[in-house]
């Protein structure tokens, strides 16, 4: 593995070894590390989908309150922006490998807890909401260890075909996830779902224990403080970090009117219930499947920082016309396009970011890279609702449109004047 750059630049191509039997758009796989990595998380995003959802269910459930719907989910992503830096400093100072253990193992006793009240009877819904607020301050810690591990299980070759391959594992969990749960809550309970979710991190803690990864050697570390501080600092003057951390948050805080808004659209105005929202929703996780797939079959990372406009100005473009669109079909046609963008412009942004920032620095920015694309999340959910209050749906899913264009557009002013890939 060769020492990160640091001058704002990538390479131009991403040689592939000849010897590799792997197929092309699944090279990273050639990494033993990397193999077992995805195996566990197809089992366990599964697992964490199917409880995501039953989890929905159960606080409707319990409260017939579509108010504590968005609290619990707020409870559960709020600590990523609050706790995010602290995540990141750990994932610079301790072993990522050992930090994202524990966070699973951590994980799965959570979703035992759950499970354990909810197939007892005594599940209330300030149960839901403590353990969501117990599993985001867990999230915070494993999302940028977890994020900092991808290019140690692989290289810097495969990093892209790697973040790509996870990022497709993740969205087809999201669409074969709900859909398991909404048949064993209907068959059984959400008490299940939960208790397999809890299973399900075993895979994961297996495979992590199975690595083969070069011993950790602890460095001698500046005060805890002024190592955070210096995260901060690096992430404020290296123009490339700034620019790609800032339009990210943007298209966060645009893509959450759909998310938000998303229920009230299949059921007020399509009038097509909670089929209809589950049909759309799964449209969107093919696209992102698809979309994440044809940018792992890159061999270079040049030209990432364009996909990232494109995709960006596509997203606006489709969040612009779904919040005009009359015709539910039509706006079922437009959600893969919406996956497909996003999670080429999520995937390009993390690869082009890992590449650009040293090593000694990477936890604490990939730590700054979860608070744009998941911490900041909460605070457009709750702008989203009070928008959609006061001037519709329709409208705020329009602003969110206009804001990712505006967000990509000055993106791509900014590559203009100072190009951050060649």
């Amino acid at each position: 593995m060769g020492p990160a750059q640091t001058d704002g630049s990538l390479e131009t191509t991403l040689p592939i070894p000849r010897a590799s039997r792997v197929p092309h758009t699944f090279r990273a796989l050639r990494h033993r590390n990397f193999r077992l990595f995805i195996s566990g998380q197809i089992v366990s995003l599964v697992g964490t989908w199917m409880q995501n959802a039953a989890q929905s269910w159960l606080v409707y459930r319990l409260t017939h309150n579509e108010l504590l719907l968005g609290t619990a989910w707020f409870c559960s992503q709020i600590a990523v922006f609050a706790l995010g830096p602290l995540g990141g400093l750990a994932a610079d100072r301790y072993s990522r490998k050992k930090i994202v253990i524990l966070t699973q193992a951590l994980s799965m006793l959570q979703a035992f807890a759950l499970a354990a009240l909810t197939v007892t009877g005594h599940v209330r819904v300030w149960h839901v909401l403590a353990l969501a607020g117990t599993l985001g301050v867990i999230n915070a810690f494993d999302m940028p260890a977890r994020q900092a591990l991808v290019i140690e299980m692989t290289c810097r070759e495969d990093l892209l075909n790697a973040i790509s391959l996870n990022s497709a594992v993740f969205n087809a969990a999201r669409v074969v996830g709900p859909g398991v749960a909404g048949l064993l809550v209907a068959a059984i309970g959400e008490g299940l779902c939960f208790l397999l979710n809890g299973v399900s991190f075993l895979a994961v803690i297996v495979c992590l224990v199975s690595m083969r990864l070069p011993r950790f050697e602890r460095k001698d570390q500046p005060p805890v403080l002024e190592h955070l501080a210096d995260g901060f600092r690096y992430a404020a003057g290296h123009s490339a970090v700034r620019r790609l951390l800032a339009v990210m948050g943007a298209a966060t805080l645009a893509g959450m009117p759909g998310l938000v808004l998303m229920p009230f659209f299949a059921e007020d105005i399509f009038h097509r219930g909670s089929q209809g929202y589950g049909v759309l929703m799964s449209a969107m996780g093919v696209g992102a499947v698809f979309g994440t797939l044809v940018l792992a079959r890159r061999t270079h990372a040049s030209g990432l920082a364009r996909v990232m406009v494109f995709s960006g100005l596509t997203t606006g473009v489709c969040y612009l016309a779904f919040a005009f669109s009359r015709s539910y079909y039509l706006s079922l046609a437009i959600m893969p396009v919406v996956g497909y963008s996003i999670m080429r412009q999520m995937a390009s942004a993390n690869t082009t970011i890992q590449i650009l920032i040293p090593e000694e620095y990477r936890g604490r920015i990939m730590a700054l890279y979860a608070m744009t694309v998941v911490g900041i999340g909460p605070f457009g959910s709750l702008a989203a609702g009070a928008l959609a209050r006061q001037s519709g749906a329709r409208a705020t899913m329009a602003m969110g449109g206009c804001l990712a264009l505006a967000a990509s557009t000055i993106f791509a002013l900014s590559l203009r004047r100072d190009p951050i890939a060649a």
